[in-house]
């Protein structure tokens, strides 16, 4: 699974106002049933799962203990992923 602050766009730091505030803008901009584009499902489908997972206190302690204490095997592929993640949020195609 990608990051999920990364699909939100929002830092491990945010509140969980701020995460609300993310998920409602994207949600709306990648439903289904107003983004005719052929990977808005899926797209919709990975906001709704990040912010499941950031939006429960618990899940998100756990997420956050976990990302925390990885090791980064590949640090250019995590670099390029990062970076496409923020692109692809951006509305810039790569």
């Amino acid at each position: 699974m990608e990051n999920p602050y990364n699909i939100l766009g929002v830092s491990p730091t945010a509140s969980t106002e701020d995460i609300k505030k993310a998920y409602r803008a994207l949600a709306m901009r990648h439903h289904p049933d107003r983004n005719p584009n052929s990977n808005a499902e899926a797209r919709f489908n990975a906001i709704k799962k990040a912010y499941e997972l950031l939006s429960n206190p618990q899940k998100r302690a756990e997420y956050n203990y976990s990302l925390n204490n990885r090791i980064v095997i590949d640090s250019e592929n995590e670099a390029q992923n990062l970076w496409r993640s923020l692109f692809t949020r951006c509305g810039v195609p790569l």
